[in-house]
């Protein structure tokens, strides 16, 4: 299963979801909000947690970047958005959330220790959302990824500013390859048709 593609109900388990091949499970109307309007552009306003990045976007191996940190720190949702899952169903991300930005948009938080949110929440940038951790991963670390149309893209060419020990002081001795599995493709319907 990949992450690029579900919609979740509320209140319906993705086991359910992934039975009937996902494409019935569609969340429910909510009040309209900028992260849910249709062809909005996608900028995250924040970072989503501190620590150096270990572990750059490649688009194969690695359809995200991972975040080193120490157990329990704060992961927080890097933009206004929707929570369509959160749960650890999904073999080889642990305690993941997937959050969506608008239809073009989402973003993914994988490996928390605790999550802190529910299926349905409306999040705002900068809100904490998880507790890092090392669910579903051999390190302690958190790994993001950002979809647009259900295509992985770099995160990094989303997210602005520093992380605090972050992108800018990251040696290439201190990056690993991340040897988890990313994926998300295979989860249908998150993103509309286009």
């Amino acid at each position: 299963m990949h992450i690029s593609s579900i919609r979740m109900i509320g209140a319906a388990s993705v086991a359910a979801c992934i039975a009937i091949g996902l494409g019935g499970c569609v969340a429910p109307p909510r009040s309209s909000t900028s992260s849910t309007s249709q062809g909005a552009a996608f900028a995250a306003a924040v970072w989503p947690a501190q620590g150096p990045i270990v572990g750059r976007f490649d688009g194969d191996r690695n359809r995200g970047i991972n975040i080193a940190g120490e157990d329990g720190s704060p992961v927080v949702a890097v933009a206004e958005g929707r929570v369509v899952y959160a749960g650890s169903q999904l073999k080889g991300y642990g305690n993941l959330i997937i959050v969506k930005h608008n239809n073009e948009y989402l973003t993914a938080y994988a490996h928390n220790r605790r999550i802190l949110v529910q299926e349905n929440d409306v999040v705002l940038a900068g809100q904490q959302i998880a507790e890092m951790g090392s669910s579903g991963a051999s390190t302690t670390m958190l790994h993001f990824e950002v979809r647009r149309s259900g295509k992985a893209v770099d995160p990094e060419m989303y997210l602005v500013g520093s992380v605090g020990s972050g992108p800018a002081s990251v040696s290439p001795s201190r990056r690993e390859p991340y040897t988890g599995r990313t994926d998300m493709d295979d989860l249908k319907g998150l993103m509309p048709a286009q």
